[in-house]
Formats: C-alpha cells, structure tokens, sequence
C-alpha cells in the first residue's frame, strides 16, 4: 500500500496491510528482515566512489586538449616526447585523484558517525532506533521538535501540527488527525499522514511507516532534484581564484602560439609548448590542496568532538566573527537537577511537584526514561514514580513556544476532573485569577538565584476531557518547581578564547534577564545593553540592527526573535555563527551564516545545522573555530605561491619563447616542473600557522591576490632573466643546457619561495615551517639539481650543467629570498591581516538560503550505513 492509499483508508486496514500491530508494532526479526529486503531509510549515498573523483580530475579542457595534442605528436613521430607528456601528466592527475578520494573517504567517515534516533514500538516495548533502520510497518513515536522520518499513516494524534513547507511550500503549520483523507484529497490535504522532512511543530502522535528512503515524497522530490549542494563562500572564493588564473593563462597561451608561429616554428611544437604553459600557470592541484586541508581538518575536528556536514562548511566556521548562542549547556552543566517545589510564599509545597509530575510529557519503557523534555525529565528522576499514582490523565494538550505551556486534565481520587497547567512562570502567572505580591516575590527571589523555575496552576475541569489553549485561564497559582543548571566551570576561560580569536559572544535565551543576567555576571560576561523579547517586538528591524550592536544578552526570546537577531547581526555585516539544540532554535539555525548544533539536539536542530559538536562546549567551537582558520590560512598560501613564483616563470617563458631561437622549455619539461612542484606543496595543508593569523577571520579577496600576483611575479621574472643571462653569457649554453638550468632555477625558487609567503614574520627565525613541508621542499629542489645529472637526462632534453653553475643558482636562491623578504615589507606595510567581511546581507539572497536548507536536511537524512544493502527502486 503507497502512502497516498494509505491516507484515504481506514488507519486499522493500513496497520493489517503491513502486516503489524497497533499496540506492540513489529518484532525485533520482522524489523530486520524487512531491512534487508527494502534497504536502508536514506536518501542519498554518501560513499567515497572513485570513478566520479577520477572523472572531476580529467574535467580540465586544458588538460583534455593537451593529451589530445599529445596524442597527434606522437601520430606525427615525435613519439618519445609525447610518451614522457602523456607519463607526466597521468602522474599529475593520479596526485589530485589520490588526495581527492582521500578527502571523500574521510567525509564518508564523518557521515557514519553523525546518528538521528527515533522512537519507536517493537516487541510492545519502546526503544530508540536510528532512523536508517526504520521500515515499513514501524510503529513511531513523533514529538514537539522531531523530524518525521518516514511517510507515517497517523493513529493517534494529540493536537499534533506540522511544517510541511520543506515539502508543499505552505508556511502555515498543518493540523493533523487520524481521520482518512478524502478521495480527491492533494498531497497538502491529507491530514492523516506525518510526511518525511516535515517538522512537528506542536502536539504528539502515534503512526505507522507507510514508505521509506527514496519511496516517500520527500524522497521522489529529492531525486528529482539531483545532489548538487550549494556553493559556499569558501568555494565561490576558489571559483573566482581559477577563473582569475585562467583569464591570464588564456592571454599567454595565445600570446606565445602567436609569436612561435610568426617565427615559423613546429605548429606541433608550438601548440604543445603553449598548453604546457597554460597548465603551469593553472592550479591544477588546488582542489587536491583544499582537499588533503579540509580532510585533514576534519579528522582532527572529529579527534576534538567536532563533526562536519560538508568539509566546506570549515572554512565557514573559521570566518565566523559573532557566536549567538544560548545558555543551557554551553555556559551552564546542562544536566538540570530538581531542587525543591515551593508555595507561593516559598514554603515547602509537594503538592506542586505531584501536580508537576501529572503535567509532565515522558515517555518511559522498563522503569527508564525514553523521550521528554529535560526538565520533565529531571522531575520524573528526582520523584518515585507512584508519586502521582492519584491521578488518571485523560487528557493532554503538549507545550508548544508560543503558549509556552502543558496542560492535562486529570480525574482525582475522588472521581472529579481537574486541570493541571504546568509552564513558563509568566505565561502561567498572566492566566491565574489572582497573584499576590508574595508570589512576585518568591519568583524574584529564585530568579535572583539563578534558578530554573516552573509554575503549576490548576482550576476544575467540569466536563472536559482533552483541553484546548482557551481553557488555559482562570487558574489558581499551586506553587513553582524549582531547578537548577549550575555554571560550568570552564566556561569563563573558553570565552576568553573566543574573544582571543576574534569572536564575540552573545547570548540569546528564552529564561528571565535576571536568571541569565545573574549567569553573565558569574561568568564575566558584559551583558551590554540587555534586551527582553517584549522590547525586540517593540522595534523595527531597522532599529534592532542598531540595538544588537551594543547588547550580547538577549532575554525571553521566541525563535521567530532568534531569527531576527542572526538577521540584524548578518546586516550589519557580521559572519553569525548560531549555536542551539532545540526546536525553537530551528529558525535562527537556518539564518545564521554557520549553524552549529550538538549530537544530542533534536532532530529539527541537528538537520538545521552545518557542524555538529559531539560536546556541547565554547571550548570544543573554539578549537573548530581555529581550525578553519588554520585551514584557509594554508590554503592561501597556496594560492599567494602560485600567483607569485607560477605567474613569474610563465611569463618569463613567454618573453623568452619570443626572443631565443629555441623553445626556452620543452613542454615535458614544463610540465615535470609542474608535477614536481605541485608534490612538494601537498604538505601545505600540515604547516604551522602564525598566532595572528588565528586572531580574526580571514576572507577571500581576489583584488588583494592580484595585487600580491603584480608585485611578486615580476620579482621572480627577474631572477629568471638573471639565468638566462648566465647560461647565454659566460656559460655559452646550447638548448639542452640553458634548459637545464633554468629548470633547476626555476623549480628552486618557486619552491623555496613558500619559506617566505608562508608568513610576514622572519621565516625560520620567528616563524617555523612544519618539519613536513620543510623536507617536502628541499627534496623537490634537489630534485631539480640532480635530474640533469642522472641517466634521464638525455630522455628528458637536458645537459649536465658546469659546477659553477650550481655556486651561481645557490646564489641567486639566495638573493632571490632576501629581495622578497624586502618586498614583503613594502607590500604589507599598508595591508592588514585581514580585510573586513563584505556584508553577508549582500551576498547571501533568498535562494541561497533556501538550498541551503534542503542541502541540510539532505546531508543528515541521506546517510547511508556502508555496512548495509543499498534500497532497491
């Protein structure tokens, strides 16, 4: 049965159509075998697969054109040098697909670690399972926050309501029922099904799994949608870097085929030299830097509990400027304990934890709890489980965020019904008939404490027996439970690291200002100029982005406020970071620049989120804060390296083309060159990084590596010019030998050149390369100077150079370095470290957040155990 026939019947035959059981669900082996014959409840795969890897390296025109070329001067009888071509470029495009596959093997890893659960029935008793292991026939427990995990035919619903706007594009949640659809029924209309990707915005309910993985809707949407994710700024970054290359590439190319064919060169020759050039200056191999980085990066997140969706979103983390967080769990325990229950004039009161512990929403199998919120959860741990054996509930109407409030009626001993009223102490306070100034009183009191409190109010329930939101009024205040989330210890200094690197925190919570007004102070925390969520709603958005400016604790909120907030900081230009784990962060996630959730959050939260923190600490965001940095840091070097010493040396083989009666470089060489260089900067993504750079985020500007690339390049020219005149000049050198040498010359400066890009301090002296990368360059520089002295020198078209030679290029290494260090001081003396963000209000539009979001829910509902049968279509 499909789960659109499964809406419009009756939800006692869709329970027989899959063979289950409504109150016991189905057997531990009826689940099992189930699995195996539908396959796992994924969407998408996300397995290393090599052949993609393998054919995103060969994508390169330049690269396709030049094997083409290649295989034409072979056809023509210049067979060796089209072999030694075709050799080195298949090494060259073996070192990107290594590291690249690498980089996928270690998101794989990331995948397979990160886990929804749901819960669910099975031999009658509730367990949590993940959600890959669901299959039709379950029987599911959804609650307020969770995310359905399958097509779900309802049998039970507590004023259950959905957001299916991921799915049907309706902004309004929808009620739900148990009632079949009717006949005609759309997709939007048929209130008897909970469908995949969908969130429960209030209320509870019961179902049964009608369809999973790429058989729900959600799923036949998202295959029709592909798997392309949505470029990141990082990524846009690179793309512009390439495209900034390419355009240069593009005028020498055609600048050297010209000049060669005006001097009546080898059309052949000529075409090869002039690939081979625009491939030196290509960054061939900067998706396999960013790659080995971001692979690294991440198995050493993972090492510190923090996990990635997308290795990308690394580099988001690190430009992060601004951290809106809330409290519980980052700068408190987050483990709440139940203190007392208290009358309203802070006596000792146990009927208001009774009447608590009737309110409270857990669900239990065995004795333990299973499901709940965690101050329900606290109550229940903290009372004897008999402890509200008086009560029967008959009724129940959940907590949702804007009530802020559980209600449940409940028949007493004596047979009659009351209404028990159970939340937030100001929304339960404004629905009470009268509050004496006792109660204000012991309510400030607590709050002066810095604890956690929950009002119980209760009033007769006459006749009814599920309650509604307009019974919640005329109620008689019983008393307040009382809980506390003590600081965490660590939580002072792990600010302090935020602060070190460049990132503010603030503060945003749905507690009282005094509570986290009291945290703050206990913390060292400037508040600022705190906000409440009754004065955010009293101002325009205009006048919220001038207000967020000078406040970092924010009071009360609602997540529709959250959201706000991460917009007004985003406008003033700031790279918003959001940390939360609930569902009424859901919104604020999906605005933020970065959001960042735990492995313990709801589902909601976790499938909002771009990184997920095994830990629920500022100490553990820090260390993944300064590992993007650290990551983009290495890249960049990269980058500066190519545009500087690559630029250089193909231009200095441009002019030279024109000038000399030879090729200054045959095209093998070229590429030799290329290949050999690239290895030795692969060790990059390993290097150390200076502190300063770690101190604020760092972006992409494309002016500034212009600007490096016109200044640098014509230095590293230079010291080209200066070879060619020693091998023309007093070594009298023939093609083979000027080859020769400026091979060895060029290779070792644009090698060693990393010593000094690598950072603006004094390299060795004040700021040390990693062992890594040290010998990683010095083997490719002598590689350079011993290849014309080994046996393949003659296959590779060089000549033994003089021993003179040698003290010379020694030399000119040398002063080659020193003029750059002197250059460095000339170029950075008006740049910062960093440029200042553009503004993120700018860059990112509607669209962008939109696939955003589905490219977060995709990354955490698509992950496919590797260990387990792929599903069948």
């Amino acid at each position: 049965m499909d789960a659109q026939t499964a809406a419009r019947s009756d939800a006692a035959a869709v329970v027989t159509a899959q063979t289950s059981d409504a109150f016991l669900g189905l057997t531990e082996t009826e689940a099992a075998e189930r699995l195996v014959a539908v396959g796992p409840n994924a969407l998408r795969d996300h397995g290393a697969r090599m052949w993609p890897v393998l054919a995103r390296q060969l994508r390169s025109p330049l690269l396709v054109l030049l094997f083409a070329t290649a295989g034409v001067s072979f056809a023509v009888g210049d067979r060796t040098n089209a072999v030694i071509i075709g050799l080195i470029l298949v090494a060259s495009v073996g070192l990107g697909f290594g590291n690249e596959y690498r980089a996928e093997r270690a998101s794989q890893a990331l995948h397979s670690t990160i886990r929804h659960t749901v819960v669910v029935t099975r031999d009658g008793r509730l367990r949590k399972v993940d959600v890959v292991e669901l299959v039709p026939g379950d029987l599911v427990h959804l609650s307020l926050g969770g995310v359905v995990p399958a097509d779900i035919r309802l049998l039970e619903a507590t004023s259950l309501e959905c957001d299916e706007a991921v799915l049907t594009g309706e902004s309004l949640p929808v009620d739900k029922d148990v009632a079949p659809a009717g006949e005609q029924a759309g997709l939007a209309d048929m209130t008897s099904m909970a469908w995949m990707g969908t969130v429960v915005h209030a209320g509870a309910a019961t179902g049964v799994v009608v369809a999973t993985g790429t058989t729900t809707e959600f799923g036949r949407i998202a295959a029709g949608l592909g798997e392309r994710q949505p470029e990141t700024d990082f990524q846009a970054g690179l793309r512009q870097f390439s495209g900034l290359l390419l355009k240069v590439a593009i005028v020498l190319t055609v600048m050297i085929l010209v000049t060669n064919i005006v001097l009546r060169r080898p059309v052949i020759d000529a075409v090869l030299f002039s690939l081979a050039i625009a491939v030196g200056i290509t960054p061939q191999l900067l998706p396999a830097i960013v790659s080995t980085s971001l692979a690294a990066g991440s198995r050493q997140l993972a090492r510190r509990k923090v996990l990635v969706k997308r290795l990308v979103c690394i580099e988001d983390l690190g430009d992060m400027d601004v951290l809106l967080t809330d409290k519980t769990g980052t700068l408190t325990v987050g483990s709440l304990t139940f203190l007392e229950a208290v009358g309203a004039a802070g006596e000792p009161c146990p009927q208001a934890a009774v009447l608590g512990l009737v309110a409270s929403d857990v669900e239990q199998s065995g004795g333990t709890v299973v499901g709940g919120n965690p101050l329900d959860t606290a109550l229940w741990q903290a009372l004897p489980g008999d402890a509200s054996s008086g009560y029967v509930r008959l009724g129940e109407l959940p907590f949702d965020h804007v009530r802020r409030m559980t209600s449940v009626v409940a028949r007493t001993a004596d047979g009659s019904g009351l209404l028990v009223v159970k939340g937030a102490p100001e929304s339960v306070l404004a629905a009470c008939v009268e509050v004496g100034a006792a109660a204000l009183q012991t309510l400030s009191s607590l709050y002066a404490q810095g604890s956690r409190v929950i009002a119980v109010a209760t009033r007769p329930a006459g006749l009814i027996t599920v309650p509604t939101p307009a019974e919640e009024q005329h109620l008689n205040l019983v008393g307040f439970l009382v809980f506390q989330d003590p600081p965490k210890a660590d939580a002072a200094g792990s600010l302090k690291r935020l602060a070190a690197l460049g990132v503010s925190v603030k503060v945003a919570t749905g507690d009282s200002l005094e509570v986290a007004l009291r945290l703050c102070e206990d913390m060292g925390l400037d508040a600022g100029r705190p906000i409440s969520g009754a004065a955010i709603d009293a101002l325009s958005d205009d006048e919220l982005t001038t207000a967020v400016a000078g406040c970092n604790l924010f009071a009360r909120i609602s997540p529709e406020q959250k959201a706000r907030i991460v917009r007004a900081l985003r406008h003033r230009g700031h790279a918003v970071g959001f940390l939360g784990d609930g569902v009424n962060d859901a919104l604020a996630l999906h605005q933020a620049d970065i959001g960042i959730s735990v492995d313990t959050a709801t589902d909601v939260a976790k499938d909002g989120a771009d990184i997920l923190l095994l830990e629920k600490s500022l100490d553990v965001l820090a260390d993944g804060v300064a590992e993007g940095r650290r990551i983009f840091a290495n890249t960049i070097k990269y980058v500066l390296m190519g545009t500087s010493s690559n630029f250089g040396n193909m231009f200095s083989a441009a002019a030279a083309s024109g000038i000399l009666p030879f090729l200054p470089m045959l095209p093998s060489q070229i590429l030799l060159n290329n290949v050999l260089y690239d290895a030795g900067q692969l060790t990059i993504p390993t290097d150390n990084v200076d502190e300063e750079q770690l101190r604020r985020p760092s972006h992409w500007d494309i002016a500034f590596i212009r600007r490096f690339m016109l200044f640098f390049g014509p230095l590293s020219s230079l010291f080209d010019f200066m070879t060619f005149g020693i091998m023309l000049g007093p070594l009298h050198a023939g093609a083979d030998l000027f080859r020769s040498g400026w091979f060895a010359e060029s290779l070792a400066t644009q090698t060693l050149v990393i010593f000094a890009i690598r950072t603006r301090r004094i390299p060795f002296l004040r700021s040390r390369p990693s062992t890594a990368l040290t010998l990683a360059s010095l083997a490719v520089v002598a590689a350079a100077a011993v290849l014309p002295l080994t046996p393949l020198a003659h296959l590779l078209g060089f000549a033994r150079p003089p021993g003179a030679f040698y003290g010379a290029l020694a030399g000119m290494v040398l002063a080659y370095l020193i003029l750059v260090e002197l250059g460095k001081k000339v170029f950075f003396k008006d740049e910062p470290i960093s440029a200042p963000p553009p503004s993120r209000a700018r860059r990112r539009g509607h669209l962008h957040r939109v696939s955003r979001r589905a490219a977060r829910f995709s990354a955490i509902r698509g992950r496919r155990p590797t260990n387990r049968p792929q599903p069948r279509h």
